[in-house]
């Protein structure tokens, strides 16, 4: 089963890369807050705080990049085709 704690932060961390998208090259925790709130979710001060001090003087595309040839590494299949008609 998922652990609740790394979902929470996924989420948290969609919402910066959200904010990443929106223009703003390094969100505030205002920024990532208001992001979640707008999709109804309870922002947890300390996982929040955590995140904008985690990325810090970084920049999200470069962390992206780095992450890639990690999931790349993973693999991946595919979609199947469609299934004939007649």
């Amino acid at each position: 089963s998922s652990n609740p704690a790394s979902t929470m932060g996924m989420k948290y961390l969609g919402a910066y890369l959200m904010a990443v998208i929106g223009g703003k090259e390094a969100p505030t925790a205002d920024d990532v807050k208001q992001i979640l709130e707008a999709g109804g979710i309870e922002c947890e001060q300390e996982l929040l705080d955590k995140l904008i001090e985690r990325m810090a003087g970084k920049q999200a595309h470069e962390l992206i990049v780095e992450g890639y040839g990690k999931f790349a590494a993973c693999g991946g299949g595919g979609g199947g085709g469609g299934a004939g008609i007649g």
